[in-house]
């Protein structure tokens, strides 16, 4: 399995959110995802003008995880977020939808995953795992296939 470099996630996301479209809240959010064998995936928000079809970058990772076969891979995640044009520092964690859809890939791999938290800049990282941020969590283990 691969080393967990928080940093090297943080900065991954930060660049990935470089790619977000985010005109109507103009907060860019970007995720990367360590693989089992030292890859990463990322992904941006993407919004949509009827905003409950957006989709978080996270989920966007996600998904991008899976569609490669890779879901039960997955061993952190790194997110970033903050209002597009300024320097915000402050930690920005997974929303609730968000927690859900990284639960998938944690009971699938069996993992309670790392997840790491950083503001669009700065050097401050916060660091938890799944089951804090989502505990007693449904999911495949639930449905018998984890």
């Amino acid at each position: 399995m691969s080393e967990v470099n928080p940093r090297a996630l943080i900065e991954a996301a930060r660049e990935a959110s470089k790619n977000a479209y985010a005109p109507y809240s103009n907060f860019a959010v970007g995720a990367a995802v360590l693989l089992s064998d030292g890859s990463v995936v990322t992904g941006a928000n993407f919004e949509n003008a009827s905003y409950g079809l957006s989709l978080c970058a996270e989920t966007v990772a996600l998904a991008r995880t899976s569609s490669e076969g890779r879901l039960k891979d997955v061993v952190a995640i790194g997110v970033i977020g903050g209002r597009m044009g300024h320097a915000d520092t402050a930690p920005v964690s997974p929303c609730g939808r968000c927690r859900q859809i990284i639960n998938e890939a944690a009971q699938l791999g069996g993992r309670d995953l790392p997840v790491f938290c950083g503001g669009a800049t700065g050097d401050e990282i916060a660091e938890y795992t799944l089951s804090q941020l989502l505990p007693a969590a449904f999911g495949p283990r639930d449905l018998g296939m984890a």
